[in-house]
C-alpha cells in the first residue's frame, strides 16, 4: 500500500468539481436550498479522525511503555485514513463547484447567499477530512521502515 499522494487528490477533486458544476448548471433550479450545515458533518467526522490518530500515535510509533498497535487494526486505521482524505478531497470538488457556480449570483438571488454559506462550510469542513485523514496516515507510519520517496512515479 502506497502513501497518499497530493496529486491523487487533486485529480480526485478536480474531477468531482468538473462532473458536478455540469450537473449543477444544468439542474440547480431543481435542488432544494441547501442547509447550512450540509457539509458539517464532514467537519465531525474530522474531528473524531484527529481525536483517534492521537490516540493511536504512541502505539503505532512504538513509544516506549506503549504495546504496539495490532497489525490488523494498523490497517483498518491506515485504509480510513486514506479513504477520508479521498472522500474529503472529492467532497471538496463538489463545494468548489458549487462555489463557482453561486458566487456570481450571490447579490441578485437570494437562494444563491444562502447557497453560498452553506458551501463554504462544506468546503472547511472537507478540507478538514483531508488534514484529518493525512494526519492519521501520518500517524500510523511505522518508525521503522524507511521514507518512501514521493516524487517517483510508479
Amino acid at each position: 500500500m502506497n502513501y497518499t499522494r497530493a496529486r491523487d487528490l487533486v485529480v480526485a477533486a478536480l474531477i468531482a468539481a468538473v462532473l458536478v458544476y455540469a450537473g449543477v448548471r444544468v439542474g440547480y433550479e431543481a435542488l432544494p436550498p441547501l442547509p447550512l450545515a450540509a457539509g458539517a458533518t464532514l467537519l465531525v467526522v474530522a474531528v473524531l479522525e484527529v481525536v483517534l490518530a492521537f490516540a493511536v500515535r504512541p502505539r503505532a510509533q512504538h513509544w516506549q511503555g506503549r504495546e504496539p498497535l495490532d497489525p490488523m487494526t494498523a490497517t483498518r486505521m491506515v485504509a480510513l485514513a486514506k479513504a477520508s482524505s479521498l472522500a474529503g478531497a472529492l467532497m471538496s470538488g463538489v463545494w468548489v463547484a458549487l462555489l463557482v457556480f453561486l458566487v456570481p449570483m450571490y447579490a441578485r438571488v437570494e437562494v444563491a447567499r444562502s447557497d453560498t454559506a452553506a458551501a463554504l462550510v462544506g468546503l472547511v469542513s472537507a478540507a478538514a477530512l483531508i488534514a484529518s485523514g493525512l494526519w492519521l496516515e501520518r500517524c500510523m507510519r511505522n518508525p521503522d521502515e524507511p521514507e518512501e520517496d514521493d516524487t517517483e512515479d510508479e
